[in-house]
């Protein structure tokens, strides 16, 4: 398939046929950029428009096919889900991945990437963390993209022009995702979801249009300039504001439903409740949407995080946060409560190109 065409940079997008991958597509495409996608998973929809290299970024064939004549990447192939991956797979990819994207760079001449790293490299963060909080990850998701911020740090120090957009993003939720947000829409939806304790806690929520926009506001793609004045490495956390509960993201989801707000019942029962399903799991490695670690995550884990140093580079979100709930709730009532996800975990050891 050709390439998109247009007058700006030829920009490779890692991880392309994924939810934010698409974004990135219709808004390069948009600017005029070219681009290409390389991912283990075919593209479909719009994104089947890109060029297409199905590879496995720790393949250096399939990434230097991927790389001719390109000027920019962006590195969002990852593995990520909280379930069903091995350990040592995080690292395969979110790590050594990232060295070979870097080898491939380097045998191209590329001097320019972004990285999507997550908030997850923080740890807990029961008090507000900005991009000079002290890392302390405790899981293997955010000691593998840790790792591969290591990486990418280490290529930057050779110098030579070479630069790195590092974002770390919190849970990233828009129309078209099936992962945290969705389910909370269709459990509300269906009269399923339960709300145990006060919800105080606070839950950092990024929307999908919202971070697209930004990263592309600080590598100057939007004035059609290469680069920002920005320093050769360099962080942003991504979180919009302002900061909501888990009560009143829940509340404000039943609100663009037309439902009553779930009452609230104690937490111990919540934990109590979750009990069996953790017997289940651990039986039969079966991912349930009821454990106690998901009570404990959405009622009562803290993630406090900023992104001052984003908007004090100028950039204002396009999108207010409770309007990017709701534009995803009336995605879920026409067409989306009706489609199937499907979930791709990236294979243990690297597929390579024959």
């Amino acid at each position: 398939m050709c390439a998109v065409k247009g007058t700006g940079l030829k920009i490779l997008i890692t991880g392309g046929s994924g939810f934010i991958g698409g974004y990135f597509h219709r808004d390069l495409t948009a600017l005029g950029h070219d681009l290409v996608n390389l991912d283990l998973i075919d593209p479909k929809g719009p994104q089947a428009e890109m060029a297409y290299v199905k590879g496995d970024i720790r393949d250096p064939k399939a990434l230097d096919k991927a790389m001719e004549g390109v000027d920019m990447v962006v590195n969002l192939a990852a593995a990520h889900h909280d379930f069903g991956i091995a350990h040592d797979t995080y690292y395969s990819v979110n790590e050594h991945g990232s060295q070979m994207v870097c080898d491939a760079m380097d045998r191209a001449g590329i001097k320019n990437v972004i990285f999507y790293s997550t908030v997850a490299v923080y740890g807990d963060a029961p008090t507000p963390h900005e991009e000079t909080a002290p890392t302390a990850p405790n899981t293997p998701y955010g000691g593998s993209k840790l790792k591969g911020e290591g990486v990418f740090s280490r290529w930057v120090e050779q110098g030579d022009g070479r630069k790195v957009l590092v974002i770390r993003p919190t849970v990233t939720f828009g129309v078209n995702n099936f992962a945290n947000m969705y389910s909370l829409i269709r459990q509300i939806h269906s009269g399923k979801y339960f709300r145990f304790g006060p919800g105080t806690n606070i839950k950092s929520l990024s929307y999908v249009e919202n971070i697209v926009n930004a990263t592309l506001f600080l590598k100057g793609l939007l004035e059609q300039q290469p680069t920002r004045d920005i320093a050769p490495f360099e962080i942003f956390n991504f979180i919009d504001k302002p900061d909501l509960t888990s009560t009143e993201i829940s509340n404000t989801v039943s609100a663009c439903l037309g439902r009553k707000p779930a009452p609230a019942m104690p937490y111990a029962m919540g934990m109590l409740l979750g009990l069996p399903f953790d017997v289940v799991i651990k039986l039969t490695g079966k991912n349930l949407p009821i454990s106690t670690a998901r009570v404990k995550k959405m009622f009562r884990t803290e993630t406090k995080f900023e992104a001052d140093k984003l908007r004090e580079a100028g950039y204002t979100p396009k999108v207010p946060l409770k309007e990017g709930i709701d534009r995803m709730v009336q995605w879920y009532l026409t067409s989306g409560k009706d489609e199937n996800a499907e979930w791709h975990q990236p294979p243990a050891e690297p597929v390579m190109m024959d």
